[in-house]
Order: C-alpha cells, then sequence, then structure tokens
C-alpha cells in the first residue's frame, strides 16, 4: 500500500502539467523517499514474521541501518521545506516565483539528500565501532541506531550523547523552522477578512501540518526516548508511527485533502479507462478481422 499509493502520487505529479510547481516538486521527492525508506525495513520485517526465522545477517543489518538513517534524516529536512515553501506562497505571495525558482528548489532538494547521508555516515560509522556480545539480539523489528546501542556491550555514553546532539541538530532545528513558519501562516491567515479565503488558505497547509506533527513527535520519541527497560516499548511504537504510518498516510492526507491531485488523479483514471477500452476493441477488431479472413 505505501509503494502504491506513494507511486501513484509521484508518477501523477510528474506527468500532469498543471502541477509543475515547487510545492508538488517537493511532494513528489517526499514520496518516492517514503518508498525508498519504507522499502528498507518493511520487506525483512515481513519475511521475519512470515518464516518464524528473527535473524538478520550483520552485513544487511548495518546496510539497514544506513539507508533508513538516510533517507529519514532527508525527509525530516525536505519536511522543513515544504514549509518554508507554504510561507512563501501565503506569506510573501507577489515574490513566490522568484524566491521558489526552480534553481533554489534544486538547491534546497539535495541540500536534503546530502544532510541526510551525512548523517547516515556518521551513524553508521559511531555504530560499526562499537563492541557487540557473541550472541547479542536486538530489541526492535529492524536495525535502528537506539536498539544497536543498546544491544553493544561496550560502553555507550558518549554515543547517546552525540546522539542527542544531532538529534537536536537534525531534528529540532527543522521542526522549529517548520512551528517559525507556521506561526507567521497563521498570523497571516487570521489578517484575512473574508472567512471563506482563511479557510481555503488553511485547507492547503492543514494536510503538510498534520503529517508533520506525527513524523517530528514520533522521531524525537524514538531519538531521545529511553534507551533501556521496559519502557523502551515507547521507541517501538514511535517507530511504527514515523516508520510505517506516516509513509502509509502521506498519499492520503495529501490526496484526499487537495483539489488539485485529486482532479489530477480523475483524470488519469479517466485517461486510462480510455487507452484500455481502445486497445480491447482493436484487439476484438483484429480477432474479428482474423475469422473473417483466416490465413493459410
Amino acid at each position: 500500500m505505501i509503494i502504491i499509493g506513494n507511486f501513484a502520487v509521484f508518477t501523477i505529479i510528474k506527468v500532469d502539467i498543471h502541477l509543475q510547481t515547487p510545492m508538488y516538486f517537493f511532494l513528489s521527492f517526499l514520496s518516492l523517499t517514503d518508498v525508498c525508506y519504507s522499502t528498507v525495513t518493511l520487506p525483512t520485517m515481513l519475511a521475519n514474521a512470515i518464516t518464524g526465522n528473527i535473524r538478520i545477517s550483520f552485513h544487511t543489518c548495518f546496510t539497514q541501518l544506513f539507508f533508513f538513517v538516510c533517507f529519514g534524516g532527508s525527509e525530516c529536512l525536505l519536511l522543513a521545506a515544504m514549509s518554508y515553501d507554504r510561507y512563501v506562497a501565503i506569506c510573501n505571495p507577489l515574490h513566490y516565483r522568484v524566491i521558489m525558482n526552480k534553481r533554489f528548489c534544486s538547491g534546497f532538494l539535495a541540500g536534503c539528500l546530502i544532510s541526510g547521508l551525512l548523517n547516515a555516515i556518521f551513524h553508521t560509522w559511531m555504530t560499526l565501532n562499537l563492541t557487540f556480545c557473541e550472541d547479542h539480539h536486538i530489541r526492535h523489528f529492524f536495525c535502528d541506531v537506539l536498539p544497536m546501542l543498546e544491544a553493544a556491550c561496550s560502553n555507550i555514553q558518549s554515543r547517546q550523547v552525540l546522539l542527542h546532539v544531532v538529534t537536536i541538530f537534525l531534528g529540532m532545528s527543522p521542526f522549529l523552522l517548520v512551528m517559525n513558519s507556521y506561526i507567521h501562516i497563521i498570523i497571516t491567515i487570521l489578517k484575512i477578512q473574508s472567512s471563506e479565503g482563511r479557510q481555503k488558505v488553511f485547507s492547503t497547509c492543514s494536510s503538510h501540518l498534520i503529517v508533520v506533527t506525527i513524523f517530528y513527535i514520533a522521531g524525537m520519541f524514538n531519538y531521545n526516548g529511553p534507551s533501556s527497560g521496559d519502557s523502551f516499548i515507547i521507541v517501538q511504537v514511535s517507530s511504527v508511527l514515523y516508520g510505517i504510518l506516516s509513509p502509509l498516510l502521506n498519499p492520503i492526507i495529501y490526496c484526499l485533502r487537495n483539489q488539485e491531485v485529486r482532479k489530477a488523479f480523475k483524470k488519469a483514471m479517466t485517461r486510462t479507462q480510455i487507452v484500455m477500452k481502445r486497445t480491447r476493441l482493436h484487439n476484438l477488431n483484429l480477432k474479428n478481422l482474423n475469422l473473417l479472413c483466416p490465413i493459410s
């Protein structure tokens, strides 16, 4: 469902000429990022659940850790970029095209991806330098930083401090940028005199705000939550929220609450049905022709 939903959003945005704007540019790559970091963890988890074999190899575990942290960090920054786009569109609409030009958006996206990559390299290198016991268990359904630290036999205090520092830098800073953007957006919305105008502007931002709230709060609980004991279940639940629920809800929230995406989706479905009907008629005509004029 995650793959189908997010790929559908990505494809519709890339195909429909009316959706070639900065907002949908970021949304298309958000969908692609959701597919990538969900595919890193969920297939292995489902295979383990079906077969009952809960073992994972050392190299697969660290590969999973690297790509999950990479795509998760990139999405964290990408959501902040989307909030800035909404801030400029609502609070400074006359200069929107000038500020959010193609070069700026591409640079913003590249910055998100590079930061996510550097974050993944740092966390993977930090975890690789740990000493693990001969028989170690990860109390999680995939290999993530905090469960790996808990499974280690060596001293992890300094690495926990580094994890919190990086989480504040990569998680809290974008979250504050998002909150700052929405504070200015709400102030601007309240200045709009007509209730219909306020409702229209707020509806364009509410979907993004829902996604951001789920993702950031769950992410902060995950990397700044309890590191051991029975309360470690909070980390596992928060991982489900931002690792599974968030990418599953993203296409649903954006499609159901966005008229332009809904119209583009209906248009694409109509075109597909027309093509399928024409193909069936063409095949039927060929079949009838072969019956009338058999080839010896």
